[in-house]
C-alpha cells in the first residue's frame, strides 16, 4: 500500500470526550468574546470607562490560559489514543 494511502486511513486525532468538548466550546466562546470586545472596544470604553481595558485584559488572559490548557489536554488525549492504536497492532 502506498504511504499516502496508509496515512489517509490512519486516524489523526482521538475521539473527543465530553469534558474535552466542553473545554473546546468554552475556548471558542472566549475567542469570540475577545473578537467582540476588540471590535467594539470604543463603544465599550465609552460605556464603562476606565474599567474597559482591565476587563479586556482579563478576558485576553483567560483566553490565553484556556488555549494553553486546551491544547495540552488535547495533545495528551491524542497521544494516548495513538499509543493505544499502536499497541493494538
Amino acid at each position: 500500500m502506498p504511504l499516502w494511502l496508509d496515512l489517509l486511513r490512519t486516524p489523526m486525532a482521538a475521539p473527543e470526550s465530553r469534558s474535552l468538548r466542553i473545554m473546546r466550546y468554552s475556548w471558542q466562546a472566549l475567542c469570540l468574546a475577545c473578537a467582540a470586545t476588540v471590535g467594539f472596544f470604543p463603544r465599550l470604553h465609552t460605556a464603562i470607562g476606565r474599567a474597559a481595558p482591565i476587563g479586556v485584559s482579563i478576558l485576553v488572559t483567560a483566553t490565553l490560559v484556556m488555549t494553553v490548557l486546551y491544547l495540552a489536554r488535547k495533545h495528551k488525549a491524542d497521544s494516548a489514543y495513538l499509543d493505544a492504536l499502536g499497541a493494538g497492532e
